[in-house]
């Protein structure tokens, strides 16, 4: 049996799982905001173009206008100014789209605190109990933040910002440096914390992690069904031409 047509037996028996790591995308999907003096990223909307009536009797389809970091999305490097002169989403390489995952939870930490941030020593941690990180692959962090699904719980304004949990400046800069990794995915609206604006440098996720060629993978939900390590993640992007990132169907195969 050729490895493709073990893969589809085990899609089909159920030995492998396909799990959607991909939030709904809706004109109530939560969205990035910014101050009010920067550009803002347009919510999703859906304009009918015909429904089998006298506009296309026999079809149905709509026109759709959205950010590119709106919902489940995945960024590029172009995306921010330290990676200005790296690849545009649509020239990200294909094998970046199919790669290995594992699974940090700390659900209890931003139970406890929402501003929770993951610290290198939380990885190292994780490589003690479970070895080492996934060469080419994604850290997802399962914080629990999926469970917010409105503009308001998503975003968590304080009288001092956003209020949500990430990465620490010193964390983003060893998985963009040091890591064999490629890239973080998150449940939270980006991949930086909400008072990351405030971080040195500021929002150092897509600082460090874009700047060095890497990725970030937004807005996830189900990582609670997947396990610690194993999976393989597989995010597809739109293939916008000269795009800074696009709304992303994220999946991922687990064994059973």
């Amino acid at each position: 049996m050729s490895v493709l047509s073990g893969l589809i037996e085990a899609l089909v028996s159920g030995r492998v799982e396909i799990v959607d790591l991909t939030a709904p995308l809706s004109d109530q999907t939560p969205i990035l905001e910014l101050p009010p003096e920067f550009g803002q990223t347009a919510r999703f909307e859906l304009e009918e173009i015909s429904r089998y009536d006298d506009r296309g009797p026999a079809w149905y389809w709509n026109n759709f206008r959205t950010g590119e970091h709106t919902g489940t999305h995945f960024d590029a490097p172009a995306h921010w100014v330290t990676g200005k002169d790296g690849a545009a989403i649509d020239a990200v390489p294909l094998t970046s789209f199919v790669a290995p995952a594992v699974v940090l939870d700390v659900t209890a930490q931003v139970a406890a605190d929402p501003d929770f941030l993951i610290e290198i020593d939380h990885l190292r941690a994780f490589e003690a109990e479970h070895g080492a990180l996934p060469d080419g692959g994604w850290l997802l962090c399962r914080t629990g933040w999926s469970a917010r699904t409105t503009q308001a719980e998503m975003i968590n304004n304080t009288a001092t910002g956003p209020s949500s949990p990430g990465m620490s400046a010193d964390c983003a800069r060893w998985v963009a440096e040091e890591s064999p990794l490629q890239g973080i995915g998150v449940e939270t609206v980006g991949t930086d914390a909400g008072a990351a604006h405030s971080f040195d440098p500021a929002f150092p996720c897509h600082s460090y992690l874009l700047g060095n060629g890497k990725y970030g993978l937004a807005q996830l939900q189900n990582l609670d069904r997947l396990p610690p390590t194993g999976a393989v993640v597989v995010a597809a992007p739109l293939r916008i031409v000269g795009g800074s990132g696009s709304p992303a169907r994220v999946l991922a195969l687990t064994e059973r």
